[in-house]
């Protein structure tokens, strides 16, 4: 295992990934964009740990896929315990000083209310700062946005992920796999139960850049497989079914539909990446121990059926049709 510091957050602390295995399929996966989503991060961890042991199975996963981890990519939002970055829009400028006269970007927390004080240490939502042109140059005429319109990667931790998706792409060719790990309110399965959901998943993040809806991103049509992402996620929503009788074998799909150009999910996907977006059942804090490591397992087993069937090459058998039958996640608790 190969583990390097990629880059610093806004307060300088250190961003690292993880790598390990030596086969031709990339399979990147981020955790703790938002810094109170700490599911993933663990998840991610004990998923090293095994793909790195001497296992048979971890060896032979290991010729046949090299996984990349970016866990705690936001590290100054973790310390503050937050979704957002701690950074404030006079960094913003004094770094881009083209965006001077704009109006702050859509995605900056200014306010104090009774769980977060962002009046005092504001901050951005990382999660909305990515743009699919990977050399995209902030511009005064494209702020402050909206939550349709691209990102401009002015953060630091954004910044971080890009270059590492792009020496990715250097280097192999091709990200064949962009997994990202979130946590989500509680929420019922949309299957006429009362059940909780353990997590969404979903693959659909823009639309189809073939399609009217998705003429905005008509120059990545070649790249875009939406095919595969929904393969990906059934092979995900097939790993959890198959566990058997277990309170966290709920599994959903995300509401659909979505237009999120500047999340990391849109833009790796319409760069050629297969995506897979986890939203966990609740916040860290509001876990018990035991349902918290109840939660982790049932990421880590999400997580190996994509593993498996990318580095078994099962995934790609997959009929990606199955993922329109996975029940769609309803109201919150």
């Amino acid at each position: 295992m190969k583990v390097e510091i990629v880059g610093h957050s806004n307060r300088n602390r250190e961003i690292y990934t993880a790598t390990v295995g030596t086969g031709d399929k990339v399979v990147l996966i981020q955790s703790e964009i938002h810094g109170n989503e700490k599911t993933g991060t663990e998840a991610i961890l004990s998923t090293l740990e095994f793909l790195g042991s001497n296992s048979p199975e971890a060896k032979k996963i290991r010729e046949e896929i090299t996984f990349v981890a970016l866990p705690k990519m936001n590290p100054d939002a973790a310390e503050l315990n937050r979704r957002g970055n701690d950074m404030t829009w006079a960094e913003i400028l004094k770094q881009f000083p083209q965006l001077a006269g704009s109006k702050p970007a859509w995605n900056y927390y200014t306010y104090k209310n009774e769980v977060f004080d962002y009046e005092s240490k504001p901050g951005f939502d990382v999660n909305r700062d990515f743009n699919p042109d990977l050399d995209y140059v902030p511009q005064l005429k494209d702020f402050p946005g909206k939550s349709s319109s691209p990102g401009w990667f002015i953060t630091p931790e954004s910044q971080t992920a890009r270059d590492v998706y792009k020496s990715l792409v250097k280097e192999y060719g091709k990200v064949e796999v962009f997994v990202d790990l979130h946590h989500q309110a509680p929420y019922y399965e949309g299957n006429g139960t009362d059940d909780l959901v353990t997590y969404s998943i979903s693959a659909q993040f823009v639309p189809d850049p073939r399609t009217t809806e998705g003429q905005a991103y008509v120059k990545y049509a070649d790249n875009y497989n939406y095919n595969f992402s929904r393969q990906l996620n059934v092979a995900v929503y097939d790993a959890m079914k198959n566990y058997g009788n277990s309170p966290f074998g709920n599994i959903s799909l995300y509401p659909q539909n979505q237009n999120l150009p500047g999340t990391a999910l849109g833009a790796f996907a319409l760069n050629g990446s297969g995506t897979v977006l986890f939203e966990v059942r609740g916040q860290t804090q509001s876990m018990g121990q035991k349902k918290k490591g109840q939660l982790i397992k049932a990421v880590e087993r999400g997580l190996y059926g994509i593993i498996n069937g990318v580095s078994e090459g099962s995934v790609y058998n997959i009929d990606p049709e199955k993922y329109e039958s996975i029940p769609l996640t309803k109201g919150r608790q």
